[in-house]
């Protein structure tokens, strides 16, 4: 669990995303977290207390002067211990109150009276005009010149019938920003590509010619290297996979695709990972009409041309990234994999199994570089993400 053992204090303010937040709670306990909620007068108009402390498990918290706290100083006792600090949603008029230290209810008290070294991070949700208020926009860059993190928010249909910034994060991704907080910045300022998922080689319009990545490992790395403040850009094969929040994807098909994207944004990057599972060949005489059956029951006769290596071709650049392939191997890892790194002349080699991890939320790694070989022991496939994350970053 992502985020066991954690002591996470939840405020919220007044506004109709407080519904949302009742997800998060779920959310943020079944990541292993102990969640305790304090809510401001005006919170508790949008969703009860009561509700909030069937979720969370923890008695709620509203009351400046609540008589529960032995020394009748809620506004310390709940802050020390705790982890993070979580608004949401936040309110114009709270984040208002973040920017200018105001003290005037329990929420913002605690905020003001929390020690430094317990992270505050606010996810606002407001009307796009409130949102786009010089005003408001002079807070935000105060609370985040104050070392404030602000969640969001993003731009949709709100509550009000308008359209546009200011709508809270859906709680998967709130969920996804606070485990993200407690990442280290091992790639801080850094630009990094990836490759996921599969291609899809077409034979006809209807049909083609595929493998069994799931694209997991690959968008597990993804968020991996984006929590470790990298800017990420992901290049895509087919998946159904929900992209992670704050990284920036290119859906493909076939490998030729995959191959010319990849080109055009591989300059500037700091790291590519290669991890899609790409199509060694492509069908060279696909047809523009659906093939079809005949009563003579002839077979079509399928012509393959050799599709371009994408890892190869960026590992020859002249002010290459640092290289990090994968080798999906059915037998003979160790031989296969160290042959395939000398190969592409790159500098790190992540190998596995492929039918052993293919669709799987698990999986078991080997590092190969110019030391040998190291294996990253089985693990669900975000932890070895976040060490592989690791590795590369001790590497560059």
């Amino acid at each position: 669990m992502d985020l066991a053992g954690k002591k996470i204090v939840l405020g919220m303010t007044g506004g109709i995303a407080c519904y949302k937040v009742a997800e998060l709670t779920r959310s943020l306990t079944r990541a292993g977290a102990t969640v305790h909620v304090v809510m401001t007068r005006s919170a508790t108009q949008f969703i009860t207390p009561v509700t909030m402390q069937a979720l969370s498990g923890h008695p709620v918290f509203s009351d400046q002067w609540d008589a529960r706290i032995d020394n009748n100083m809620a506004h310390i006792d709940l802050t020390r211990g705790a982890d993070a600090i979580v608004i949401a949603p936040c309110s114009a008029d709270f984040m208002s109150k973040l920017a200018h230290g105001g003290c005037d209810d329990l929420l913002s008290t605690l905020c003001v009276a929390r020690p430094m070294t317990v992270p505050l991070l606010v996810a606002p949700a407001m009307n796009v005009e409130m949102w786009q208020n010089p005003a408001t926009q002079r807070n935000v860059a105060q609370l985040r010149e104050d070392g404030i993190a602000i969640l969001g928010p993003d731009a949709g249909e709100q509550a009000c019938g308008e359209t546009g910034m200011g709508r809270m994060l859906e709680p998967e991704q709130l969920l996804e920003e606070v485990i993200a907080s407690f990442q280290r910045k091992l790639l801080a300022g850094k630009r990094v590509l990836v490759t996921a998922g599969p291609t899809f080689e077409p034979i006809d319009p209807v049909r083609g010619i595929t493998n069994l990545s799931s694209g997991k490992m690959g968008y597990a790395i993804a968020r991996a290297a984006r929590e470790a403040g990298a800017d990420v850009c992901l290049v895509s094969g087919p998946t159904a996979l929900q992209t992670p929040y704050g990284v920036h994807r290119i859906s493909v098909q076939t490998a030729q695709q995959m191959h010319d994207v990849v080109m055009s944004q591989a300059a500037g990057q700091d790291v590519f990972i290669a991890v899609a599972a790409v199509a060694d060949w492509r069908v060279a005489n696909a047809s523009e009409q659906k093939l079809k059956k005949n009563g003579a029951g002839d077979v079509p006769r399928l012509e393959f041309e050799q599709n371009p290596d994408i890892l190869a071709a960026v590992a020859q650049l002249p002010a290459r990234p640092y290289c990090v392939g994968f080798a999906a191997e059915s037998e003979n890892l160790l031989q296969y994999g160290e042959e395939k790194r000398q190969k592409k002349g790159i500098p790190l080699l992540v190998g596995n199994i492929g039918h052993q991890t293919f669709g799987k939320d698990e999986n078991e790694l080997v590092l190969f570089d110019d030391r040998g070989h190291q294996r990253l022991p089985r693990a669900g496939k975000q932890v070895l993400a976040r060490r592989l994350v690791a590795e590369i970053a001790g590497r560059i």
